[in-house]
């Protein structure tokens, strides 16, 4: 470390081009995923307001664009533990932002129409804003041992946050199922992520420690069924907005809302950014505001095109 700076080793910054692959799979995997949904919705014309029944979710195992989706996804999932693995939080779990700009080119080709000047626009936006934010965090923050004590405020947070979300489930489904679900989704994969970083860190200490257990390890198996609980209900709620919205807007708030969760866990709770300067703060703030901009003028684009 160099005046506050914090250098990725070659190992760490390998973490970089996973991400970036592990992007690329998203995109693919929910333009896939969007495209059975619609299938089952266009066959059953179910009503997409009342959410995913049973038999809905068992007509989307029978599409084969869908199964293909979650494999794709899968793979995306498995790209981004391994990225997680290397690299810190703060550095990788913003990239996967740049899977709407992916979307955006995908659904271009797919409707035979070119990007406009707008939609170019957006695109640098979030470009720019991301690769500033990941160049900034990739010599300013770091992997630290994490505490039981940051497990268990991780763990509590995400208790009150699925508290939270049942209730707006029960409450909201029926009034705006797009926006909420899309929103609530996010932020159940921030906590997914973060969750998973927390535990790949503490496997890695039990491994170096000659797999013996220290107390306050029994938190690691509690995480991980958190984190099975979050994907489960996270892809739930993903897989309904499909019914209402469009690939690009569901990528769209992922890609906003996962992240700035992720990050924010990591900045605030799991301390990797506790070596940075100062200024550090005031970049990521308008880096990561340039992106989101970016993500929301292009989603706006592809949601106002004509279909």
């Amino acid at each position: 470390m160099v005046g506050g700076l914090v250098s990725l080793s070659p190992l760490q910054a390998l973490g970089i081009p996973v991400a970036l692959l592990g992007s690329v799979f998203l995109a693919f995997g929910a333009q896939f995923q969007q495209r059975g949904v619609a299938r089952v919705d266009a066959d059953s014309r179910a009503d997409a307001k009342t959410g995913l029944g049973v038999g809905h979710l068992l007509a989307l195992a029978r599409r084969p664009a869908w199964l293909v989706g979650t494999l794709i996804l899968a793979g995306a999932i498995v790209l981004q533990l391994l990225s997680l693995l290397l690299a810190p939080l703060t550095v990788v779990q913003p990239l996967g932002a740049l899977a709407l700009v992916i979307t955006a080119l995908l659904n271009a080709r797919a409707t035979r129409t070119r990007l406009s000047n707008s939609a170019i626009r957006a695109i640098l936006l979030c470009v720019g804003g991301i690769g500033v934010f990941v160049a900034v965090a990739a010599y300013t923050t770091t992997s630290i041992p994490i505490q039981t004590e940051q497990l268990v405020i991780v763990l509590i947070i995400l208790a009150c946050v699925l508290a939270i979300l049942a209730a707006g489930f029960v409450l909201f489904r029926r009034r705006s199922p797009t926006v909420y679900y899309i929103i609530a989704g996010g932020i159940l994969f921030g906590f997914v992520a973060t969750l998973a970083k927390v535990v790949i860190d503490r496997v890695q200490t039990i491994v170096m420690h000659g797999f013996a257990l220290a107390p306050g390890d029994g938190l690691t198996v509690l995480a991980v069924l958190a984190i099975i609980v979050a994907a489960l209900a996270g892809s739930y709620l993903v897989q309904t907005a499909y019914s209402s919205g469009s690939a690009a807007l569901v990528v769209a708030g992922l890609t906003v809302i996962d992240p700035m969760v992720g990050v924010t866990i990591g900045i605030v709770v799991l301390g990797e950014a506790v070596a940075a300067p100062s200024w550090v703060g005031i970049v990521f703030v308008l880096a990561g505001a340039v992106a989101v901009l970016g993500v929301f003028r292009l989603a706006r684009l592809k949601e106002s095109a004509p279909a």
